[in-house]
């Protein structure tokens, strides 16, 4: 019985589909094999340049907080006044006097360290001599070269170490009476805090000195003070037998922060899932190239266009919102313009949900803070809705009335970091913990500056505790130069807490509450927004009830500055 011949369009397809996918991968694994480590090295350099940049923001960042933080602690009225009194009577002291004005000093700077908990802070008099210190390495403090002319952040380097030091003045009624100093230690602890960002290793050094790092030991002992001096001028480097890319993050005098990645490391998982991945496709491609050959043989087209239909059938089912029109020209472009219709119906409900979930994040912040205390739960709601009202009143814009609306809900996040016995005491607060509390407005600002979205919220949370008169907080700001929304959420803010009940007391009736706004307008409160206020409180009737006011007049002004 003569044998069956298979039919010849059967055989071309099986030879030519079985040939080419030989020939691909064995390109392909040739490529891998001989391009591998290139691909390897310039996927880790290229990593390495994206965490560089992203590290090197971050720290520019640091700095610049390290600053930030640093001039809020010189506006320390108590260390302004231990300065003061050891620059007045320093020469007329004696011994003892003077070693009296200096543990003065270094307790109200072991106050502040207290609060923040840092590496080094440190206070210098006018002629720059050290008078205390104060903080995990104060030990370690020693005198160094200070900041370049014009900069008041940057590394100093000393024989303990480098430090990221932040250098401002203190002042007093604008004439200087010394220099506060805080300082956060480039060790190794801050080596490991790069390495747990980025992933990558760290290594910090001075001249040619080795400071720290999370390089492995061996690489370590490669580091001499030769390889040290060299690292500034290279991209890559060998250190115990293994490949690094290096990066600097930053440098300043001596000292250089940089990250590196071991390129074998990265290169041997990656080559031998490669290999491992492509001999696998190999096999099933080969084995799927005889199936797909024979079946293609015997139904060339009538699969597809049933695929085609099909997918048509169910994209066409879809409703969408001004979907793109399809050409009508090929089946193929028209389902990929319907799928470009679907994608740009997810991104719109995406850009959706992103807002809804901002606002509720927002209104999710002012809850919790509410819900601290049974007694201020919806201050934060009453208080958005006071400001709202008296922004209308002053005819604001709808953007200027949606910035103080949330701004308002936020006004008081930053007592989150706030000790509950202050926040709920029932009685008078003492001078350490009015100051404690005083912390929030500032607080609630850094909370805020880590959310992009809530950027012009953050003068409302900031300033809502300045006076028209300047002896508010944080900065002492006066008349205009407090910006418009914070006045109205000072207001606001304070009516709210007049108006409603507490636990060591009832709420004061809003008749008395309005008399008390007007008696300190001009001086607490701004005129012009109390005046606001007066006109729209028929307005407010659903916030309170009016009740007896048996409270006296410093009962509420207590009440308002704990809110």
């Amino acid at each position: 019985m003569k044998r069956r011949t298979p039919p010849r369009f059967v055989v071309r397809t099986l030879l030519a589909t079985v040939l080419t996918v030989a020939f691909v991968l064995s390109a392909a694994l040739l490529a891998v094999t001989y391009s591998g480590g290139g691909l390897v090295r310039s996927g880790v350099t290229d990593r390495l340049e994206r965490s560089q940049r992203l590290l090197a923001a971050l720290e520019e960042r640091r700095g610049e907080e390290l600053r930030i933080q640093a001039a809020t602690l010189a506006e320390n009225s108590t260390l302004k006044a231990a300065l003061d009194t050891y620059q007045t009577e320093l020469r007329t002291a004696s011994p003892e006097g003077r070693r009296e004005l200096v543990e003065t000093v270094a307790r109200e700077l072991d106050k502040l360290a207290s609060r923040i908990h840092p590496d080094v802070l440190a206070v210098r008099d006018d002629g720059g001599t050290v008078l205390a210190t104060a903080g995990r390495r104060s030990i370690d403090w020693a005198p160094h070269d200070g900041l370049p002319d014009g900069q008041s952040a940057g590394f100093v380097t000393s024989a303990a170490g480098v430090f990221r030091l932040a250098s401002v003045p203190v002042a007093l009624q604008d004439q200087p009476i010394g220099m506060l100093e805080l300082a956060t230690a480039l060790d190794d602890r801050y080596a490991q805090e790069l390495t747990d960002l980025s992933g990558e290793r760290a290594l910090i050094v001075s001249g040619d000195r080795v400071v720290a790092s999370t390089l492995p030991a061996p690489a370590m002992m490669a580091l001499t003070p030769t390889v040290v001096r060299a690292l500034s001028g290279i991209d890559t480097i060998t250190l115990a037998e293994s490949e690094y890319a290096m990066r600097r993050l930053v440098r300043q005098g001596d000292a250089q922060v940089f990250v590196l990645e071991s390129i074998d490391a990265a290169a041997r998982p990656i080559m031998k899932g490669a290999l491992r991945t492509l001999i696998a496709i190999a096999i099933g491609a080969f084995l799927l190239a005889c199936v797909a050959s024979l079946w293609l043989a015997r139904t060339i087209s009538r699969p597809v266009d049933r695929m085609s239909s099909s997918l048509l059938a169910m994209t066409q089912s879809r409703d969408f919102d001004n979907p793109v029109a399809p050409s009508g020209s090929s089946l193929e472009v028209d389902t990929l313009t319907t799928a470009f219709n679907t994608m740009m119906a997810s991104v719109r409900a995406a850009e959706a949900e992103t807002l809804s979930a901002y606002l509720g994040t927002i209104r999710a912040l002012a809850v919790a803070l509410d819900a601290r205390d049974p007694y201020t739960a919806g201050h934060s709601e009453r208080v958005s809705a006071i400001s709202v009202a008296i922004g209308r009143r002053l005819q604001l814009e709808d953007s200027e009335l949606e910035v103080l609306r949330l701004g308002a809900l936020l006004h008081d996040i930053g007592k989150i970091g706030i000790s509950d016995h202050i926040l709920m005491k029932p009685t008078r607060l003492t001078v350490e913990e009015y100051e404690a509390i005083k912390e929030h407005p500032a607080l609630g600002a850094r909370i805020l500056r880590n959310i992009p979205y809530l950027a012009p919220h953050i003068p409302i949370v900031e300033l809502h505790h300045e006076r028209p008169d300047g002896k508010g907080y944080p900065r002492g700001l006066q008349g205009t130069d407090i910006p418009l929304l914070a006045r109205i959420v000072h207001v606001a803010d304070a009516f709210d807490a007049m108006t409603s009940a507490r636990a060591y007391r009832p709420a004061l009736g809003t008749a008395h509450g309005l008399r008390e706004l007007w008696r300190c307008a001009g001086s607490e409160f701004d005129a012009e927004v109390v005046h606001a206020l007066a006109q729209c409180v028929p307005t407010l009737s659903g916030l309170y009830a009016d009740g007896p006011a048996p409270q006296t007049a410093s009962l509420a002004r207590l009440e308002v500055v704990r809110s």
